[in-house]
């Protein structure tokens, strides 16, 4: 049983962790020199996941921000032509959001930066270990869903 003690240095250290992850991976993306920040980067990986253009409310909703944080992003992606707005067929006064070819290509450099970034935070771990902390996290992960039901 964890005292608060070890639940307080529990905390300090996923925090640690979480803080390192933002480094490495901010600091792979500029050595790509993609132009993308990295919650830029988040609503391009979340914007490939629906099989049609999104409403710029579903976006926020899915990535558990206000809708006017959405709009910068877009604003931000759309200028450098990663994205673009389209209207929706069946209501005029609705926007959709569909990622470009160049969109596309900068998701595919994301992938190749998050994963040399993966490896080298992982790089001290066995593949064991590697096996054990996805089973601890992914408890982390669900833990509250878990609880509810």
């Amino acid at each position: 049983m964890t005292t608060p003690d070890s639940d307080s240095l529990l905390a300090e250290q996923l925090l640690r962790l979480t803080r390192r992850v933002h480094r490495i991976q901010k600091r792979h993306l500029e050595r790509r020199e993609l132009g993308v920040t990295p919650a830029q980067s988040r609503l391009l990986r979340t914007l490939a996941h629906y099989g049609s253009p999104p409403r710029m409310a579903d976006l926020a909703e899915r990535l558990e921000v206000v809708p006017r944080a959405v709009t910068t992003l877009v604003d931000g992606l759309e200028a450098n032509g990663k994205v673009r707005r389209t209207p929706d067929p069946a209501n005029r006064r609705v926007t959709r959001i569909e990622l470009t070819e160049d969109g596309r290509a900068t998701l595919r450099e994301l992938r190749g930066a998050r994963r040399s970034a993966a490896e080298e935070i992982l790089a001290p771990l066995t593949e064991k270990e590697r096996q054990v902390l996805g089973v601890l996290l992914d408890a982390l992960i669900d833990g509250d869903t878990a609880k509810s039901c």
